[in-house]
């Protein structure tokens, strides 16, 4: 590519007035628009540009705020930089965006479990976790990893419903072993 050419596409990159945020904590967004009334819209280029200070491509903010706008629905973004969550909430609140941090904090996993009023033994056998390793989350000895910390909030959330889609899983499976291989000639 030439650097004619180079430097006219860097510069699309770049945004007036604003440069990027230099310090600051990472942070998980949902957001969603919202309007005062039916008449007016979100102001997308805006919301955009907010999100792409915050240390994101251009591409990956556009992309973002487009799924809200074609599902009518919310999108979750990551953000590398983030000052003040209040300044990014009111800068996107400014351009009709509603954000909402998404925070992963720590599951209890004793105070959940006991909290449904059941054993290690119980709670293990309904959510298909191992014995073990709930003991060794109850006394500190290991951590559960983000993708059983996420299991856990939505037990912790909807402890039924996570142990009916776990049973549904099991039944799935018990059927599927019990017909054996289709086409047999017995």
């Amino acid at each position: 590519m030439n650097s004619e050419l180079r430097e006219r596409l860097g510069r699309l990159e770049r945004i007036p007035g604003e440069g990027p945020v230099s310090s600051g904590s990472p942070v998980i967004l949902r957001i969603e628009f919202f309007t005062h009334d039916k008449r007016s819209y979100p102001r997308t280029i805006d919301a955009i540009r907010s999100l792409k200070r915050r240390g994101v491509s251009l591409l990956h903010a556009k992309r973002t705020v487009e799924e809200v706008m074609a599902t009518g629905g919310a999108a979750v973004i990551a953000l590398p930089i983030v000052e003040d969550l209040e300044t990014l909430t009111q800068e996107l609140a400014a351009a009709g965006v509603r954000a909402t941090a998404i925070t992963a904090e720590p599951v209890e996993v004793r105070s959940l479990r006991e909290g449904l009023g059941q054993t290690r033994e119980e709670f293990a056998l309904r959510y298909g976790l191992e014995v073990e390793t709930l003991r060794n989350w109850e006394t500190g000895k290991r951590n559960p990893d983000a993708t059983a910390r996420a299991y856990l909030r939505a037990i912790a959330n909807a402890p039924e419903e996570v142990s009916a889609a776990y049973a549904g899983t099991l039944r799935r499976r018990r059927d599927a072993i019990n017909e054996g291989p289709s086409g047999s000639d017995v």
